[in-house]
């Protein structure tokens, strides 16, 4: 059985998800589709039912915004394909939370959860440093932080890709 986990990164709109997607289906395992979004404007439930079109109808959808490690460590199985989507969101919801110490405590979950899980697993996360420095502290601290989840999760991952206008890059690991 396979077991390998691969890290997409690309900008908004830059054909990370549909690659993800593409992926998972290549995968030919039962899939899991791990949703962080959360829907607080109109816009933002257009984009998660852009998602849900494109998902086939087979894929299992686990809805969770905060709890990522847990919902990685429930679904991950050996010949099993788990989809994250997107963990820059649910890195907002954690630096959002009113709960200060949840941030860390995910944050690490993650990191050692994911080494030990079994099957295929993608996780696909916004590129945002690649532009100037925001002004305002939250911005930053986004910033600062997905940043340093990127470079934590690269070394974790066996496959690391950025994607830019629809086309793949493969940073680390074999191609596509």
């Amino acid at each position: 059985m396979t077991t390998r986990k691969t890290l997409i990164l690309g900008g908004v709109r830059s054909g990370k998800s549909r690659l993800a997607e593409r992926l998972a289906t290549a995968s030919r395992l039962p899939v899991t589709y791990i949703a962080t979004a959360t829907a607080g404007d109109g816009e933002m439930e257009s984009r998660i039912a852009d998602h849900q079109r494109r998902r086939p109808n087979d894929w299992q959808l686990v809805e969770e915004p905060l709890q990522l490690a847990t919902a990685l460590d429930q679904h991950a199985a050996a010949g099993h394909c788990v989809l994250v989507d997107c963990l820059t969101l649910w890195l907002t919801n954690l630096l959002t939370a009113d709960d200060a110490t949840l941030f860390a405590r995910e944050h690490e979950a993650l990191l050692a959860t994911l080494p030990t899980l079994p099957g295929e697993i993608i996780l696909v996360g916004n590129e945002t440093n690649m532009g100037v420095t925001p002004l305002g502290e939250l911005s930053r601290r986004y910033c600062d932080e997905v940043g340093r989840l990127h470079q934590e999760l690269a070394q974790l991952c066996d496959r690391v890709v950025l994607t830019v206008a629809g086309l793949p890059q493969v940073l680390k690991g074999e191609p596509l």
